[in-house]
């Protein structure tokens, strides 16, 4: 018989358990991208309808911002923010796209309600969000569950990845981003 071993609240954990939840670990480790890499090839649905790639900005800067859900005070600061800055960016040659996982419709209202500009994409299914390691276990009030974790990926012109932030905090990360876009210009 396998002894199961105590957790850190004092629950217990079998071994089949710990070896689970350490491959997800390495899986999602695996999954971050890094600079460098080839930035994975998307097609998602997008707001107002129609679908948008990553091959749509062929020999141009992108920058995807990965937000957790539309119209929360995080998300909304975070868009609002990339659309201020919408002339900077285009400037440094970089378009910007926000993703998260919200269907059309609710990204549809999110764009409306607070006239964002910047197009939004869908990925319902979380295969960009993972590819990108925008996806994996968060903590809220002490509950562990799976989610989309606040990232912003810069690609180059060519299509590698520029730079990566992980674990984003809103306030000045855009003005950040802009920085860092024009640095590489």
């Amino acid at each position: 018989m396998i002894e199961p071993r105590k957790t850190t609240k004092g629950r217990r954990m079998t071994k089949q358990a710990r070896n689970t939840k350490a491959s997800s670990a390495a899986a999602n480790a695996a999954a971050a991208l890094t600079e460098g890499d080839q930035a994975p090839s998307f097609t998602l649905p997008r707001d107002g309808g129609g679908t948008i790639s990553l091959s749509d900005f062929a020999g141009r800067k992108l920058v995807i911002f990965f937000y957790p859900r539309a119209g929360t005070s995080g998300c909304t600061r975070e868009a609002v923010d990339f659309t201020r800055l919408e002339p900077e960016f285009d400037k440094a040659k970089t378009a910007v796209l926000g993703v998260s996982a919200d269907p059309p419709a609710a990204q549809d209202k999110f764009r409306d309600k607070y006239q964002l500009r910047t197009p939004l994409g869908s990925d319902e299914s979380h295969a960009m969000l993972q590819a990108y390691g925008a996806w994996g276990e968060k903590s809220m009030y002490g509950k562990k569950f799976e989610g989309i974790i606040r990232t912003t990926v810069l690609i180059d012109a060519q299509g590698r990845v520029e730079r990566v932030w992980r674990k984003v905090k809103v306030d000045g990360h855009a003005e950040a981003v802009l920085a860092a876009a024009k640095m590489q210009s």
